[in-house]
Parts: C-alpha cells; sequence; structure tokens
C-alpha cells in the first residue's frame, strides 16, 4: 500500500467564545488518495466547510485547530510555515470557494488575476500565461475567452465569476483540489460540465479532489467514495455504490431518503426530524440520538466509536441492517 496523498488524523477546530471553545470539526479522520475524488456530504452546519478551511490552515480567529495532522504528501500542514503554506496554495493544492467573490480581486482584470496565478509558480512569460487562461476559461464553458480576460469581476454573473474561480483553480494542475460546493450557484448544463472537467483532470494528471457538498446526486456521480459529516465528526465512510446502496448510518439513510434526487420517482419523501445541534448545545453521547428512530439507551451515554475498517467505516450503536431497504 502506498502513502495517501492527504491524511487527516485527529482534526479538531474550535471557535472560542466568551463562554468557552466550540468544536465545529471534532476528531476528523480521512485520506485522500492520489486521483481519487473523495465526497463531503452533510447538511448545514454539520462542519463541511471548516474541515476544508482548517486543511490549508485558513481558519481566522476566533477559529483555531488545536489538535490533529493535515498530512500533505507526508507533510504536516498545521506545522508548515507561512511561506510553505503560499508555496503551496494555488500550485500543488487549490481551493474553490463557494463564493468567488473570496477568490477574485474587484480591482484586476480576469486575465491579470489567472496570469498571476499561473507566473506565481511557474516560469514563463505573461503572453503564454493569458494564453492558458484562455483555455481554462474555455475549458469551463465560458466563451468569447480573449475578450473575457479584459474584463473586471463586477462584469461578470454569479455564475460567470464561479466558472471563473473554478478554471483558476485547475490552471497548474494542482495534486489536491479542495471545492467547496463549488457548482451550488450553476445550472445543471455547466455543472454537468464542470464535474465531467473535474473527473478528466483527476483521471488524466492524478489530481486529488475533496468536493464538499449537501447534493448526493453530484456525489453519486463524481465520487470514489464519501464521507457524511454530522455535528463536526464523520460519522460514515466507504465506497460511493456502498455509501448510497447500502448506508449503515442512521443519518446517512436520512439524508438519502430526503432527497429528491436520490429517491424513486412516486415515492414519498422522509425527511428528517429536528434539526442540526448548534456547536455550543450537542447532546451527549451520539449527538444524532435527538433526531434517530433506532436510538437506544446506550446513545445517550456513550458517543460510537468507528466500526470497521479504514475503507468502510460507521459510528453508530445500532446501524441500519445491511438487508434493510431504503425507505
Amino acid at each position: 500500500m502506498t502513502e495517501p496523498l492527504l491524511a487527516v488524523r485527529g482534526l479538531r477546530t474550535v471557535f472560542h467564545a466568551a463562554d468557552g471553545a466550540w468544536a465545529a470539526v471534532d476528531g476528523v479522520d480521512f485520506t485522500i488518495a492520489l486521483g481519487e475524488v473523495l465526497g463531503l456530504v452533510g447538511e448545514s452546519g454539520s462542519g463541511k466547510s471548516v474541515t476544508g478551511f482548517s486543511l490549508v490552515q485558513l481558519v481566522d480567529p476566533p477559529g483555531e485547530i488545536v489538535a490533529g495532522e493535515v498530512l500533505f504528501r507526508g507533510r504536516d500542514l498545521c506545522r508548515a510555515t507561512p511561506e510553505t503554506l503560499r508555496g503551496l496554495r494555488g500550485d500543488r493544492i487549490a481551493m474553490i470557494f463557494q463564493d468567488p467573490l473570496m477568490t477574485l480581486n474587484p480591482v484586476l482584470t480576469i486575465g491579470e488575476q489567472m496570469a498571476e496565478a499561473i507566473l506565481e509558480h511557474r516560469p514563463g512569460d505573461r503572453p503564454g500565461a493569458m494564453r492558458r487562461a484562455a483555455d481554462a476559461l474555455a475549458r469551463v464553458g465560458i466563451s468569447s475567452p480573449q475578450t473575457r480576460l479584459k474584463q473586471y469581476p463586477h462584469e461578470f454573473s454569479g455564475g460567470m465569476r464561479q466558472r471563473v474561480a473554478i478554471a483558476t483553480a485547475l490552471l497548474n494542475e494542482p495534486d489536491l483540489i479542495i471545492a467547496d460546493e463549488p457548482t451550488t450557484a450553476l445550472d445543471v448544463t455547466i455543472q454537468s460540465q464542470i464535474l465531467f472537467e473535474v473527473q478528466k483532470l483527476s483521471r488524466e494528471t492524478g489530481t486529488a479532489v475533496l468536493w464538499i457538498t449537501h447534493d448526493l446526486a453530484v456525489v453519486a456521480e463524481l465520487a470514489d467514495r464519501v464521507a457524511v459529516m454530522y455535528a463536526g465528526r464523520i460519522v460514515e465512510v466507504g465506497p460511493v455504490d456502498d455509501i448510497l446502496d447500502l448506508p449503515r448510518h442512521p443519518y446517512t439513510l436520512g439524508l438519502l431518503n430526503s432527497s429528491a434526487s436520490m429517491v424513486e420517482p412516486g415515492q414519498k419523501l422522509h425527511q428528517i426530524d429536528g434539526v442540526a445541534p448548534r456547536i455550543d448545545s450537542r447532546p451527549s453521547g451520539c449527538p444524532f440520538r435527538p433526531r434517530c428512530e433506532r436510538a437506544l439507551a446506550v446513545c445517550a451515554e456513550v458517543d460510537p466509536p468507528p466500526t470497521g475498517d479504514a475503507q468502510r467505516n460507521f459510528r453508530c450503536h445500532n446501524p441500519v441492517p445491511m438487508a434493510e431497504d431504503r425507505r
């Protein structure tokens, strides 16, 4: 077995407040191999985006990474110098934010920003960088790319700005892309084109992808493995077909049964009762217990440890039986 490209072990990120420090990411473990796409799914507030920010050390105060390791090619990014991190970000590790305005500078043209992203990490000249930038825009469905390079972010729609951000992330063919719900603002046709380009990049160059989303249909189309997150913890992880066809954690089953894209036409949706707990008021034991139809007495006492192996595991005292149909 070769070492994974990315290995996250015991990652814990807290947010400090007047009444204490509350964990948004609470002991997260997962790995991503070269060329693998891992889908990280869960409801809003589950800790998905904070996990992505933590991997590249972009958590600002009052947030703080207080424990764990983020090993990228064996190097712990939690202990890397700012200079090392600047050299990796945008080159070997690219991040696509949910809000493209976090990426784009309003006073620079699109071409200037994309060329800078290339020349900061690669030798070459500006005309060559601009040609690469134009090619990248065309790949994500932006017409007249040479004209678009001369324009400013405010001249683009929100969806087009997001496509520019995605194109910028693909420029240097990074080893790892961390994508935080990057296709939420795009129509389904452009979304399919983006997913195709990401899959193509992964196959041809070995780029690994962490795709953070709440959309299980995207995960089904794109991912090799799925990690399901709830209340700051990964509660189930495994190959995409296993997770979608035979979920073991009740929360995973609830997500599938409440998603219109994952239910057969004519079938009734079964939403999960209640809401996810706030980070400052999580229940004792299993955090999903108050919403779980399969909860036992032990669930209020003991947080279940992972059951299974590194490839397929879940955290539940009373898992969904393997033979039980989704309903």
